[in-house]
């Protein structure tokens, strides 16, 4: 064990946050800690690396560890560079390189039992710098910078001039490197792209200390952790496994404890009835007895009603009208700007009801794609069309239309007069604003949660094609979930970019990446994706293969390959054909497998036993289904390969 929480409790005020809270850590351990938005979960972390003190309780590191810690937020100054800035986790290999170079220079001047003396303490320190990697701790640094997203050209910006995601990256960066045994990590993969995102999740499985992660991405958390603790209605609960054994587990443990309350209550209202009813008889007997059935109901250990589960909550998407079957064509779309072109000859199309997420590397013009379409910024060639009918819902977290003298209650009362305020505390509570919340002024918001009700004004607009930029942003687990659910179940079309990959496994029908200046298509989710993914880059963005170090296809092979944009909607028709084929077979298999269960059924009644014309009748039937599913359970096999 390398870190343990004894009993840990923590009150602001009357309101308390955590109580009575005790986890433990082993070594090499990777763990999560989740819970919704204010469940205290930055507090227990405030309070395991000392910002803050528990009221009750202690924090155990084991002797001689070391704690890392990195915030969400970065406050980086100084005009060193992000290179520099990164190695300074190194100093102390740093120092003793120089202090090796001192040695070598003092070397030539001493003699006899002095240069004895110097080469011994030389020796020890070489192993020593050995041992700790100091003959690659620069290659060590320049392998973390680009994991994380940082090209060789911006190791020279100075920390001051970064952005505040890219001062995250950088306090990351000097994180790992500084190596400390046990790493608390909060949101770690916000400001990080696909790519890198991938990179720290292999980084951190391979890392030799303990890892604990506070963090709503499900895929990270599922890939990297095997445990999870929960903080949940000021209580700290482990649960062994990734993410979804956790949410599994918790789902479970959820219904049954609601079950053992609800039975709770209804002994609790039954025996007050009888109580109610003994006292009526006005004997003293009876009111004995009553008596002592109060006295059994003080004693009872009664139940906490288990706390609301939003992803219960359920928002409805429907569009007021219905669009034509094709919703997007885009043609030979390029745009560039100076000294970087992003992409060029873009085509592609979107039809109704389809759920397109966009992804690529930060930078590629994913958002610049999105902003061309909502005619925030021109093309440099190309075109677009959209079909008929379609009406468009854009979110775009720089762009919201908010009114800021309003209160967040009044913004969406006032935009959709028709919800009630039922309806209205629903929508806002989906999107984090819950009691007193949604009486604040908008003035007085984040960034984040002004985007979040821009999302919520959205999702209840009617409009039949939603185009979304990067929309999870500043949600937690559940209020993703749930609008995860209404996706799901909308009518219209949606295009998206995000770089949560468990939302956009949940929601995609299709991928669209953006590499190597070019789309390549993908007809399924991001699971799909990853098993697609080198195949088809080499066929449609050979661009993007050749400059991936780890590839060295010959450019005629890729070039000799290469399929047109044509081709490409030639296979999709194809797939959509197979993929109705497949249902179409499916439902006449059910069908017929039904009707041989009639058959059966039939026969075994008397009167069509003793009858030998119906039963031959039957039997020639039976025998005809049975050749027919034969035929179809080998074209299903087809089908479904």
């Amino acid at each position: 064990m390398i870190l343990a929480c004894q009993n840990i409790s923590k009150a602001f005020g009357t309101t308390e946050i955590i109580k009575n809270a005790s986890f433990h850590i082993e070594e090499r351990e990777k763990a999560a800690l989740v819970g919704i938005n204010g469940a205290g979960k930055s507090t227990l972390l405030k309070i395991i690396i000392g910002e803050m003190r528990a009221d009750e309780g202690e924090v155990i590191l084991s002797k001689g560890k070391t704690m890392g810690y990195l915030a969400q937020h970065q406050d980086l100054t100084g005009h060193l560079s992000i290179y520099q800035e990164v190695l300074t986790a190194k100093q102390n290999l740093i120092d003793m390189e120089e202090r090796l170079r001192q040695m070598e220079s003092d070397m030539k001047t001493k003699s006899g039992a002095e240069l004895d003396e110097l080469l011994s303490t030389y020796t020890r320190l070489s192993h020593t710098f050995e041992l700790e990697n100091g003959y690659a701790y620069r290659s060590e640094v320049v392998g973390v910078l680009k994991g994380l997203g940082f090209a060789e050209s911006d190791f020279e910006k100075q920390v001051d001039s970064l952005s505040g995601g890219q001062k995250t990256r950088v306090a990351l960066g000097k994180l790992l490197l500084t190596k400390p045994d046990i790493i608390l990590l909060d949101e770690p993969t916000n400001h990080l792209d696909m790519d890198s995102i991938s990179w720290l999740e292999t980084y951190l499985l391979n890392y030799s200390g303990a890892v604990l992660i506070v963090s709503h991405d499900r895929y990270f958390l599922d890939r990297v952790v095997t445990k999870v603790v929960e903080v949940d209605n000021k209580k700290v609960t482990t649960f062994e496994g990734n993410y979804t054994a956790y949410s599994q587990k918790k789902a479970m443990l959820r219904e049954a404890a609601y079950h053992a309350w609800v039975n709770q209550q209804q002994e609790i209202h039954h025996q007050e009835e009888v109580i109610a009813k003994l006292k009526s008889f006005n004997r003293e007997k009876s009111i004995k007895r009553a008596e002592s059935r109060e006295k059994m109901l003080d004693k009872m250990d009664v139940l906490e009603k288990p706390t609301e589960v939003r992803s219960d909550m359920r928002i409805r998407l429907e569009p007021r009208i219905t669009s034509g079957n094709d919703v997007l064509t885009v043609e030979h779309l390029s745009k560039a700007f100076p000294g970087q072109t992003l992409f060029q000859d873009l085509n592609f199309e979107i039809k109704r009801g389809e759920r397109v997420a966009i992804i690529g590397n930060n930078g590629t013009g994913k958002t610049t794609i999105l902003k061309i379409l909502n005619e925030v910024i021109r093309p440099d060639v190309g075109s677009f069309t959209l079909g008929s009918r379609v009406q468009i819902g854009y979110y775009d977290q720089e762009h919201q239309v908010l009114h800021m003298e309003k209160t967040i209650f009044q913004e969406i009362s006032d935009a959709y007069p028709y919800l009630t305020n039922t309806e209205i505390r629903n929508v806002l509570a989906a999107f984090l604003f819950t009691n007193d919340d949604v009486f604040q002024p908008i003035h007085t918001l984040s960034g984040g949660e002004r985007g979040r009700i821009s999302l919520a004004k959205l999702m209840l607009s009617n409009a039949n094609f939603l185009i979304l930029d990067e929309p999870t942003n500043h949600l937690d687990i559940v209020s993703k979930e749930i609008l995860e659910n209404a996706l799901k179940d909308y009518t219209g079309t949606v295009l998206y970019v995000s770089h949560d990959r468990y939302f956009i496994n949940q929601t995609a029908t299709r991928i669209l990446e953006l590499t190597g200046q070019t789309l390549v298509n993908y007809i399924g989710n991001y699971d799909y994706y990853l098993e697609k993914k080198e195949e088809l880059t080499r066929i449609y963005a050979p661009a993007a293969d050749a400059a991936a170090p780890e590839e060295t296809a010959a450019p005629s092979e890729a070039s000799s390959t290469k399929l047109d944009w044509k081709a490409q909607k030639e296979e999709q028709a194809r797939l959509r054909k197979k993929e109705n084929e497949l249902k179409k077979t499916e439902k006449r298999i059910e069908e017929l497998e039904t009707r041989d269960s009639e058959i059966d059924e039939e026969m075994s009644k008397p009167e069509v036993a003793t009858n030998v014309a119906e039963c031959v009748k039957l039997s020639k039937e039976k025998a005809e289904i049975a050749a027919e599913l034969e035929e179809l359970y080998e074209k299903w096999e087809e089908l479904a390969e």
